[in-house]
């Protein structure tokens, strides 16, 4: 980790969050990866607020309402990654590739705004073009994709 980073990275965990997050269209994509992007939590649940009238059953008075956890403003950056066995067979070549997006996440984290971002690997890389799952030149390749894949979102316009 670089010490002039800024932004806090978490592990996003939660199967809804990643649910929400690849409902959104991908912010940029290349030959094998792309990168959703939520800037806040879009939460289905409803708040009840009750209105002045109602009778409540506490006796002390009400408090003023604040927003409910999950709708609060982000702050830094929640990663989750997608690397499904159907496109990574080898579970050393999903581990390359999970480290590979941690470390572009990292060195893209001060040019990212804050929020929820998911990388997924959309295609698999040709077995026959890379024999060894934890080669130097996959690992080279799958760096440099996902720099360039990180500069295209860090570039692209929040909406």
């Amino acid at each position: 980790m670089s010490a002039q980073r800024i932004a806090v990275i978490r592990a996003l965990t939660e199967a809804s969050d990643f649910t929400q997050v690849l409902n959104a269209p991908p912010r940029a994509r290349t030959a094998h990866f792309a990168v959703h992007h939520l800037p806040r939590h879009q939460t289905t649940r409803k708040v009840r607020v009750k209105s002045p009238g109602e009778a409540d059953l506490s006796t002390a008075a009400t408090p003023e309402l604040s927003l409910p956890v999950d709708q609060q403003p982000l702050t830094g950056l929640w990663l989750g990654m997608v690397v499904p066995k159907r496109n990574a067979k080898r579970a050393v070549t999903r581990t390359l590739l999970k480290r590979r997006i941690r470390a572009a996440i990292d060195s893209a984290a001060a040019t990212l705004p804050a929020g929820l971002w998911v990388v997924r690997l959309r295609t698999p890389f040709a077995r026959t073009e890379f024999i060894s799952a934890a080669s130097e030149r996959l690992s080279g390749i799958v760096a440099a994709e996902l720099s360039t894949l990180m500069a295209a979102a860090a570039g692209r316009t929040a909406r």
